[in-house]
């Protein structure tokens, strides 16, 4: 079976977008922008630099990928000019940091919404979900999640993953780490058995390193939303209105085709529309 066809049998790993909220009535005029906001004169996105293909830097430095994108939208509707925009790199460990000490005002940043992150700042309306898998080396005798008991398994410090293990796989050994390059680099090295991430960011590894596979069982399953301080109701009005009317236009399937492997982009698009699964 070919990795696109399980991971079309599997249907975890996903930029779906959410239906919930995201209409079309969105392609009319934005709310105003908050006072504050429009004072900066430019926008301040905290975005990932390390996670193909949301949001990473190309070989030549440049910000790329689809949530990249994203926010570089919302500075053009809200300035008039794309280049009104300060994106900053975070990783899963500052990013609220960063949003909490006003180092950015937004958060688009492959930010999973869970109950510990809501008591802390306030969560868009979900634009996708994403399930988490893991990738092992090729030879691996790890092919479902409970063979990790026993193990070591490596992820990034502050994510999904990380409480979800603490929480669900407590006796599993982890090594933590700040960065999804270094958490690749240390399953390559042998410190770890196995790198578990966003499936849909692993896909793109996986598909491009052949000593690698995904081990392909669904868990951590979770909405994705923009992060932003919580009280403003201002902001996140303008922002799930921006939201939905980039789905209106058919920005995300555009993005998807821009950044997204040839080989990949039927299974992201077949994705769009599909219901958010169930996973452990």
């Amino acid at each position: 079976m070919t990795l696109l066809r399980h991971l079309a049998h599997t249907a975890f790993v996903s930029a779906a977008l959410m239906a919930a909220g995201l209409t079309a009535a969105a392609a009319q005029a934005l709310p105003p922008l908050p006072k504050a906001i429009q004072a900066a004169g430019m926008l301040r996105a905290g975005v990932r630099c390390d996670q193909p293909p949301y949001g990473y830097k190309d070989e030549s430095g440049n910000f790329s990928g689809i949530e990249t994108d994203m926010a570089v939208q919302i500075a053009a509707w809200a300035f008039g000019s794309a280049d009104k925009i300060e994106l900053t790199c975070v990783t899963a460990e500052n990013r609220i940091p960063q949003l909490m000490g006003k180092k950015v005002d937004i958060l688009i940043a492959t930010l999973g919404v869970t109950p510990e992150r809501a008591r802390v700042i306030d969560f868009s309306k979900p634009y996708r979900w994403g399930g988490s898998d893991m990738l092992v080396a090729k030879d691996s005798p790890i092919r479902k999640l409970d063979d990790v008991a026993g193990k070591t398994v490596v992820m990034l410090k502050g994510s999904t993953q990380a409480k979800w293990f603490e929480d669900t796989m407590p006796k599993v050994e982890t090594l933590r780490l700040n960065t999804a390059s270094d958490a690749l680099q240390a399953l390559k090295q042998g410190r770890g058995d196995a790198y578990t991430h966003d499936a849909a960011t692993l896909v793109v590894v996986a598909a491009k390193d052949p000593s690698l596979r995904l081990v392909g069982e669904a868990f951590a399953v979770t909405d994705a939303a923009a992060g932003l301080r919580k009280n403003d109701p201002e902001w996140m009005a303008y922002v799930d209105a921006a939201l939905a009317r980039m789905k209106a236009e058919g920005l995300y399937a555009k993005w998807v085709d821009k950044w997204v492997p040839a080989d990949l982009r039927p299974f992201y698009a077949d994705a769009f529309t599909k219901p958010k699964p169930t996973a452990r």
